[in-house]
């Protein structure tokens, strides 16, 4: 039954698959940007409540993807969850922390007499949402600018040490924050996420002066990501990226490969740049008219800011493009062919991937069925937060 199948389709199936949760990953992040406004937004105890409570209404879903972002990895291209998630681990577990006290808070926030306090609590969100989104971003721009490892496939058969990659920098992983292009990465994820978090409160919140201050930030936020963005953007258009012979499978340098690949798929192109325009759509509009099109805003930058992000990890995973490379050892850099799983895995895994839709249903249904309504200042005042 499998020799009729192709593994290259399956493949760039798989990548989709993780680029679409890539994606939805860092919308989501929506949560922790408004984290990191809680104290500039929120002004009184009755202010704060609101923006906790509209944020703790999906928290879970960033929590959730996170997680199936990283099991999809795992399963579809488990050389790279080897390498990078096995010797890089001090900068993911750098990541997990921040989710993880970001759990504890939004359990124990609001109860009474908690060990910590409320406050703690809160500047445990904010740390989730500082930290989680620069570290996020500053890791996925490595598939960019690469990272240092070996991979030695003939170690298998050392029985006494049969690891196949190996992590050649002993700082594993925290490295990449020393790398200016990974941290522009990492800003921008940041910057945007407030925006997010920003617009998020205005489609959730009824309250005079917090949309007027979400207005205000709106502005100061949107300047730096666009810096941030533009400025990692032009540093990877113009330098060497990492190419992939195809036939031979042999990894070399090319210069502006990222902008050649740009121009050789001008679907991923259209997407790009329609993301973009989505992006600064959502911006504008509020601040045009912050009343009439303040809900709006956000789901137009939502999906300006997936489909940015998508067409990213398409531009680093298609065109024979190797997404993780390695400035260690050039030919140990993984593409989407050398790294996935076997043909019999990945095509059992696209028979399971036909329920997607009917996931994609439940989420929206979960979306929809938490209390959207939108929070004043009453329902605080009569003991309606519950995070």
């Amino acid at each position: 039954m499998f020799e009729t199948i192709s593994i290259e389709p399956l493949q760039a199936y798989w990548w989709i698959i993780i680029s679409i949760l890539g994606s939805l990953l860092v919308f989501l992040m929506f949560v922790q940007g408004g984290q990191t406004l809680i104290y500039t937004i929120g002004k009184t105890e009755p202010e704060r409540k609101m923006l906790v409570n509209t944020l703790g209404r999906k928290w879970e879903f960033t929590f959730t993807t996170l997680v199936t972002f990283g099991g999809a990895f795992f399963a579809a291209f488990p050389l790279f969850y080897s390498t990078s998630f096995g010797g890089a681990y001090w900068v993911w577990m750098a990541i997990l922390f921040p989710f993880i006290i970001q759990a504890v808070a939004y359990e124990f926030r609001s109860k009474p007499n908690n060990l910590l306090g409320h406050k703690v609590y809160e500047w445990f969100l904010i740390i989730n949402g500082l930290l989680g989104t620069v570290l996020l971003g500053t890791a996925v721009a490595t598939f960019f600018t690469g990272s240092s490892f070996l991979v030695n496939r003939s170690a298998l058969t050392n029985l006494a040490d049969p690891a196949i990659s190996r992590w050649m920098d002993p700082a594993h992983g925290l490295e990449a924050l020393l790398n200016w292009r990974n941290v522009a990465l990492g800003f921008a994820v940041f910057f945007l996420s407030r925006v997010l978090g920003t617009l998020y409160f205005m489609n959730t919140i009824d309250h005079e002066e917090i949309l007027l201050r979400c207005r205000k930030q709106l502005l100061i936020n949107i300047i730096p990501f666009l810096v941030c963005f533009l400025s990692f953007l032009y540093a990877i258009l113009i330098r060497p990226g990492f190419a992939v012979r195809p036939v031979e499978g042999v990894i070399y340098g090319e210069m502006n490969k990222y902008y050649h690949n740009l121009v050789q798929m001008p679907l991923v192109l259209m997407i790009f740049a329609s993301g973009v325009v989505f992006v600064l759509l959502g911006v504008a509009l509020p601040l045009v008219d912050m009343h009439k099109n303040g809900s709006s805003g956000f789901w137009y930058a939502g999906a300006g800011t997936f489909l940015t992000v998508f067409a990213l990890f398409c531009m680093v995973g298609f065109n024979n493009t190797a997404y993780y490379p390695s400035v260690y050892d050039l030919q140990s850099s993984l593409t989407i062919h050398n790294s996935s799983s076997s043909l019999y895995t990945l095509t059992i895994m696209s028979y399971v991937s036909l329920l997607v839709p009917f996931v994609v249903a439940y989420v929206w249904y979960a979306w929809k069925a938490v209390n959207n309504k939108k929070i004043d200042e009453a329902e605080m005042e009569e003991g309606g937060h519950t995070y």
